[in-house]
């Protein structure tokens, strides 16, 4: 349940609002050209609307059959600590559980601010049976 004057919605935020959350909320930044492919490129997505602006995201990427990976979550800095965070991670959750088989894979990666909301949706730390591992071009 989100607060009384947020909506949350079943699509991700636009352009401009992807740049603007993934900048304030701490995640790296990125371009147009990058924003523009990666939302089309969603296999799901939730956003949280307050005013009129995107205040909340998260997307899945993957294949809709086996693999799927929760990316993209923030919420603003003067919008946390009021369940919106897990409001989204539970609208994708809920998505993946439609749809897909059993025993797929859900994954992401957890930088320290999510890890407690990341918990208490049931997912665990792999190491040391498995580690992400990057490689940036």
């Amino acid at each position: 349940m989100i607060p009384e004057g947020y909506e949350l919605r079943d699509v991700a935020p636009q352009v401009e609002e992807y740049l603007t959350l993934r900048r304030r909320s701490g995640l790296s930044p990125k371009t147009s050209n990058q924003a523009t492919a990666a939302l089309s490129g969603s296999w799901a997505a939730a956003s949280v609307v307050h005013s009129g602006t995107a205040v909340a995201m998260g997307r899945v990427i993957g294949d809709g059959g086996w693999y799927f990976h929760v990316v993209d979550m923030a919420v603003l800095p003067e919008h946390q600590r009021r369940g919106l965070g897990d409001a989204v991670l539970t609208r994708l959750l809920a998505r993946i559980a439609a749809v897909a088989p059993p025993n797929a894979y859900v994954n992401l990666l957890a930088d320290p601010p999510g890890r407690r909301l990341y918990a208490r949706h049931g997912f665990v730390e792999t190491a040391p049976d498995s580690i992400g591992m990057a490689l940036r071009f």
